[in-house]
């Protein structure tokens, strides 16, 4: 029997913890959104927003069709994470599936626009229960992935506004490393990097003086895709316009 090839999303936010045991004024942590099966195989069970690919779309595409049908969520970038499609996945003798997996970052802004409900709902990454299909070995690889290139990409940046101080920079890789990092050290690191760029501008108000604003460099790709990067369009010129 022909293989059938799915597409899949992991979508991380940082949200507050919702627990009731959570101290007050407790971090915010990693949580993805799930949706509920309906059918077998794994009927009732969370699982990664995903389905079949279509035989007229890119795999890019439906990434972002799939993961808009189940949640409304609709990332400015995505980016494909690693193809799941050995022959005894789980599931496997209701069909083969090969599962390539896409993944992003969003902000807390845009996490609140995501449909929810009952078939589907925020989990926290770290905290899930046992899902379909090998969903908690992708989730794993995925937050792996996510915390091996904190430290060396801008990767962190899909989790905060355009602009942002280097405090809430710093308690992004805090939350997705799972440890404290040096202030101190934290701002060299970044200043050397070139990657941020300061405002201009300061954010006042709470308890703590006025800090300085910073925003992203537009001009650097937040993934480097060498000769897989989308080529720029370019408008056409009057001569083109007229040919």
């Amino acid at each position: 029997m022909t293989p059938t090839l799915a597409v899949s999303t992991v979508i991380f936010a940082l949200r507050p913890d919702e627990r009731r045991s959570a101290p007050a004024g407790a971090r915010p942590q990693l949580w993805l959104p799930l949706v509920v099966r309906l059918r077998d195989p794994f009927d009732g069970h969370w699982a990664l927003p995903g389905g079949p690919l279509r035989a007229d779309e890119g795999l890019a595409d439906a990434a972002s069709r799939t993961l808009r049908e189940t949640t409304g969520l609709r990332p400015n970038y995505l980016e494909q994470l690693y193809a799941f499609g050995d022959a005894d996945r789980p599931g496997a003798e209701h069909g083969r599936v090969v599962s390539v997996v896409y993944w992003a970052m969003i902000g807390a802004e845009e996490a609140h626009l995501a449909t929810t409900g009952q078939n589907v709902r925020w989990l926290a990454a770290d905290r899930l229960p046992d899902l379909a299909f090998d969903h908690n070995r992708i989730v794993e690889y995925a937050l792996w992935r996510l915390r091996t290139k904190v430290e060396y990409s801008r990767i962190a940046h899909a989790f905060l506004g355009e602009t942002f101080t280097l405090r809430e920079l710093r308690e992004v890789h805090e939350v997705v490393l799972r440890k404290e990092v040096d202030p101190a050290n934290f701002r060299r690191q970044v200043e050397a990097s070139g990657a941020v760029v300061p405002t201009g501008q300061v954010r006042t108000g709470g308890r703590h003086r006025p800090a300085q604003l910073y925003r992203y460099d537009t001009a650097i790709e937040p993934v480097d895709l060498g000769p897989l990067a989308p080529e720029p369009h370019h408008p056409p010129t009057s001569t083109e316009e007229t040919s």
